[in-house]
């Protein structure tokens, strides 16, 4: 019986303290604040009320599962990232674009870019199956080729920039045409790529 009482005595004494500590910091005040604070939410809160938030918690803690499971923590760094250099708001931007051009677009214009698209479509199909446009690029990926546009593209570019006097015209201005060795050269020219044509 008597390490009974002294181990109460000794508790009471404990309790006495703590609570002297309490008063003196002030947290019995806080304590107290904080159990009228909840016993004036128990007087306010209904059976509904109760219910509702109930149901609140479960769904909270449904859709915390969901999303832990769903793998999307891994991508929070990404996110993280996306936010400190900007990208995040440029998507926010571009969906905002998007929707503001989905909100303008009319059902004609809707309609009239999808006949656009169509006919697009159709026309890369016919390029896909014809035998020419294969070739066509073949040859364009050759280098004399390319080197030949280039100076063709230079030379029609150059001839319309050089600005020439009128000629006087008269068989005198053909006979001296005639005569330069440039009209052979061009002569020449014009024969050799009539041949290769004829030969295709």
């Amino acid at each position: 019986m008597t390490e009974t009482a002294d181990k109460t005595a000794n508790t009471r004494v404990r309790v006495e303290a703590l609570i002297g500590e309490l008063v003196d910091n002030g947290d019995l005040d806080s304590l107290v604040h904080l159990a009228r604070l909840v016993g004036a939410a128990q007087d306010a809160l209904t059976d509904d009320m109760v219910g509702r938030l109930a149901g609140l918690a479960g769904d909270s803690l449904d859709m915390l599962d969901r999303v832990n499971r769903s793998g999307v923590i891994r991508a929070l760094p990404a996110i993280a990232a996306m936010v400190d250099n900007g990208d995040l708001e440029r998507i926010t931007h571009l969906a905002r674009l998007l929707g503001s051009a989905e909100d303008a677009l009319t059902d004609d214009m809707i309609g009239r870019l999808a006949g656009l698209a169509g006919d697009g479509l159709a026309l890369l199909d016919r390029i896909t199956r014809s035998d020419g446009i294969p070739r066509l690029l073949g040859l364009i990926e050759r280098v004399e080729v390319q080197d030949a546009l280039a100076a063709l593209l230079e030379a029609l570019a150059t001839s319309r920039s050089e600005q020439r006097e009128p000629t006087s015209g008269g068989l005198g201005e053909m006979l001296r045409l005639a005569r330069d060795p440039q009209t052979h050269e061009a002569l020449r020219f014009m024969v050799n790529l009539t041949g290769h044509l004829n030969k295709r």
